[in-house]
Parts: C-alpha cells; sequence; structure tokens
C-alpha cells in the first residue's frame, strides 16, 4: 500500500508541479471558505448576539432553563459551544475512520462543509427570545464545521514535504484570516450603516451571521474541484483502498484509539496542544462577549477589533513561518505561548470603556493567533503514521478554531461563581502554562522518527 511518504517511480514532471500547486491553492481556499464561520459567526457576532437573546428569555433571577437545567444567560454561549464541541468528538472520530477506510474525504469534507453553511445561513431566523433555536443551530454548525477541517487538514502531508510543510500551513491559515476578514470587512460596513439602510441592529447582525454561511457555501466549490478525493498521498499515486462496509469503520475506530498507545510521544505532544489551544480558542471565541459585558465596548468596537485581529494574524502566520524556518517550530510555538500569557495579562488588566487598549490586545492576539496554530498543525503532521492522517487529526481537531471545550466551560464555570468576565478571562491562563510545560518535554525528534517519517532539518 502506498503512502504519503513513498516517492514516485518516475521523475516529478511539470505537470506534476502544476498539480500540486493546483491542490494547494484548492487547500488554501477551503481555508478561506471557512474562515468566515471562525470569524463573522463565533468571534464576532453570535457571542454577544446570542447573550441578549437569552437574557430576554431569563428570568428575574437572570437565568435560563435549556432542558430543565437553571444556568446565567451569560453562560449560555460558552456552555453551547462546549457542549457541541462534546458531541463532535464522536462524530469526527467516526468520519474520520469512514474517510481513511474509503478513501472519500473530499466527499466527506466538503459535505459537512454544507450541512454547517446550511446552519449558519439558518440563524438568520434567530431572534426575540428563542435562544434554544439560536443554540441548535450553533451545535448543529460547529459540529460541521469540526468534521470538515479535521478533514482538511488531512491533507497537508500529501501536499508539502518535511521541510516546506511549516510554510504551507502558514500560508493556508494567511489565506483563511484574508478570507474571514474580507468578508468581516464587508459585514463591519453593514453593521455600521444598518440605520442608513432602514436595519435594525438585531437584523443587520442577522444578516451579517446568515452572509458567513453563504460565503461558505460558494468558495467550497473550489476545493470540490480541485482536491482529490483522497487525502495524505503524494500527486501521481492513488493507494489502493480497502473495500470495506462503513459499519467496519466502529471497528477501525476502536482500533485507531488502542493504536495511538503505540506512539506515547505523539499522544504527549497532542496533550500539550489541546491545553494550550483550548486556551487560545476561548480567548479568540469570548474575546467580544469579555469586550462587550465587561469592558463596554460598542459593537462596532467589538467588530473593527476582530478585523484588526484578521489584518494583523496574516502577517504573524507568515512571519512565525519565518521564524520556525531559522529556529524550528517548537522552539518558536513556545515562545508564541509566552507572548500568551502576556496578552492575557493585559486583558485583565485592560480598564473598561478605552477602545485604544481594545485594539492594542488584538493586535497582541493577532501577531501569534496564527502563527501558533499553523506550525502547531504542521508540526502534528509529522507525528501521524501514515494512511492515518484523518483518524489522527480527527483527535488533534477537538481543540483547533472555534472546536475548545474546557476553556468555554472553564470560562463559563469562573463566570457561573464569581459573576466577574474578569476572572473568567484570567482563569484561562492555567491552560498556557500547562501546555508550556508539556510540550517542553516533547522530544519531537525522536517522535517523528518513532512513526516512520522522514525528519525535517528544523524542528
Amino acid at each position: 500500500m502506498s503512502t504519503a511518504t513513498d516517492l514516485p517511480e518516475h521523475p516529478a514532471t511539470d505537470d506534476d508541479g502544476r498539480t500540486l500547486r493546483r491542490q494547494q491553492f484548492g487547500w488554501y481556499i477551503n481555508d478561506w471558505a471557512n474562515a468566515a464561520f471562525s470569524a463573522t459567526v463565533l468571534t464576532v457576532f453570535l457571542g454577544p448576539y446570542l447573550t441578549s437573546v437569552a437574557e430576554s428569555a431569563a428570568d428575574a433571577s437572570g437565568d435560563v432553563h435549556p432542558l430543565g437545567l437553571t444556568i446565567r444567560a451569560g453562560s449560555f454561549f460558552p456552555y453551547t459551544v462546549s457542549f457541541s464541541v462534546l458531541l463532535s468528538v464522536a462524530v469526527m472520530l467516526f468520519t474520520g475512520t469512514v474517510a481513511d477506510r474509503t478513501g472519500r474525504h473530499k466527499e466527506l469534507m466538503c459535505g459537512f462543509a454544507y450541512i454547517g453553511a446550511v446552519a449558519t445561513m439558518a440563524m438568520f431566523f434567530l431572534g426575540g427570545d428563542d435562544y434554544l433555536l439560536g443554540g441548535g443551530l450553533l451545535i448543529v454548525a460547529n459540529i460541521a464545521y469540526a468534521v470538515s477541517v479535521a478533514l482538511s487538514y488531512a491533507y497537508l502531508p500529501g501536499l508539502a514535504g518535511p521541510d516546506q510543510r511549516d510554510s504551507v500551513s502558514s500560508k493556508g491559515w494567511a489565506y483563511g484570516y484574508a478570507g474571514g476578514g474580507v468578508l468581516l470587512i464587508a459585514n463591519f460596513a453593514l453593521f455600521r450603516g444598518h440605520d442608513a439602510l432602514g436595519l435594525s441592529t438585531g437584523t443587520a447582525v442577522r444578516i451579517c451571521l446568515a452572509s458567513a454561511g453563504l460565503w461558505w457555501a460558494l468558495f467550497t466549490v473550489v476545493p470540490l474541484l480541485r482536491l482529490p478525493s483522497r487525502a495524505g498521498v503524494a500527486p501521481g499515486h492513488t493507494p489502493a483502498v480497502a473495500d470495506r462496509p462503513a459499519s467496519g469503520s466502529l471497528r477501525e475506530l476502536a482500533a485507531t484509539l488502542r493504536g495511538m498507545r503505540k506512539y506515547p510521544l505523539t499522544l504527549l505532544y497532542l496533550g500539550a496542544f489541546l491545553c494550550y489551544n483550548d486556551g487560545i480558542q476561548t480567548v479568540v471565541s469570548q474575546a467580544s462577549l469579555y469586550g462587550s459585558k465587561e469592558l463596554g465596548m460598542e459593537e462596532s468596537t467589538l467588530v473593527s477589533a476582530v478585523l484588526l485581529v484578521q489584518i494583523v494574524a496574516i502577517g504573524g502566520a507568515l512571519l512565525l513561518g519565518r521564524i520556525a524556518a531559522r529556529h524550528g517550530a517548537k522552539k518558536t510555538i513556545l515562545g508564541s505561548l509566552v507572548a500568551w500569557v502576556l496578552t492575557l495579562a493585559l486583558g485583565y488588566l485592560m480598564p473598561a470603556h478605552e477602545p485604544i487598549w481594545f485594539y492594542a490586545l488584538a493586535c497582541m492576539i493577532g501577531l501569534v493567533l496564527g502563527g501558533s496554530q499553523a506550525l502547531s498543525r504542521s508540526l502534528f503532521s509529522h507525528l501521524i503514521p501514515a494512511g492515518r492522517e484523518a483518524e489522527y487529526f480527527s483527535v488533534y481537531k477537538v481543540s483547533d478554531r472555534g472546536t475548545s471545550w474546557m476553556g468555554p466551560l472553564v470560562f463559563g464555570l469562573a463566570y457561573q461563581i464569581t459573576g466577574s468576565y474578569r476572572s473568567a478571562i484570567i482563569s484561562l491562563l492555567i491552560f498556557f502554562v500547562i501546555g508550556f510545560v508539556v510540550l517542553l518535554k516533547v522530544p519531537v525528534r525522536r517522535a517523528v522518527e518513532a512513526v516512520g517519517n522522514p525528519v525535517p532539518e528544523r524542528l
């Protein structure tokens, strides 16, 4: 059976190069497409809007009662994100095994993308006090987003050699932030001019939410046309795929989870990533809520700050990619985690009603956001046994863009207990500290050798 690390039996041709560039572009545009959901929906508009909808449905004590549970209205959004991720874990793992078994990575990736896009477009109908509708659509969209992105990550080993992977991964993240930023500019203009257009604030927000789903659906056509069906395979290779029924993937899933124990260093790295990136994603997903409720920022300030994050993150992803080329991905990631700790400290100490400080926070987030995630993705791609890309990246995706669950849970509990979003934001510090310590102990070169992959010149 051929793998992502096999070398072609014939020399590379110009056609091979054109095919690879075509596939890389399709992969970049996939990030361009789905980043709209992450930026417009999760990061900017849905958190404050769904929280206001929940507050409209709250009782005199400020509580809502979904499924008979009693929670603060202000905790409904982070709790819903956390719950959606818990559900997505099983879906991602099962879908990953089906993809690796059948070789239908593209069909499954794009299928889930369109499910998420439709659920996001349906957020146009969210209003009044119907917070349960918003929660349900968020759960469906976030699960579909998680599965689709996990399957897209599985393409990385087949799109770049070991020494080019940091660069390709960083470029993909840059495309993602550029795509999310372009749509956010349009939505920002719509939101700022909603009065002139005769729209209410709520209607403008709902149009912005729906636009992210439409954007996602339209640009997913590009990877649908350009990517091969099977991921993780170098151009020109089509490995034989066992023709087994999908029901066998349950057994394959159990075997995958058991098989991960053979690679303890991969699991150690994964544990570090799941910890520190959960903190990163919680900062990103809850920043608008924190800025709105604790710092008293206007909606226009929140949107422009997130747009600033998108713009700075493009350069940040490319910059950290260049630093990694000289000093290695692991050292660069460790340095970015130190920067994240400083960012959290600034957020905690920041005075309310001072937009300039909030913009400074946005710049700090953007500078390290894209690079730390892009390098984490490319580094993990070296630690995966060939032929298991979708399954392993499904586990990895448990704590990637918009799919963290520990952080939102801690954030929500901290607010539930203290009633202060400052306490909630500083509680996330523990994720960065633990992640830094664990990553420091990972011997990445030995980890790459342990799974039988070629070792890059710099790690």
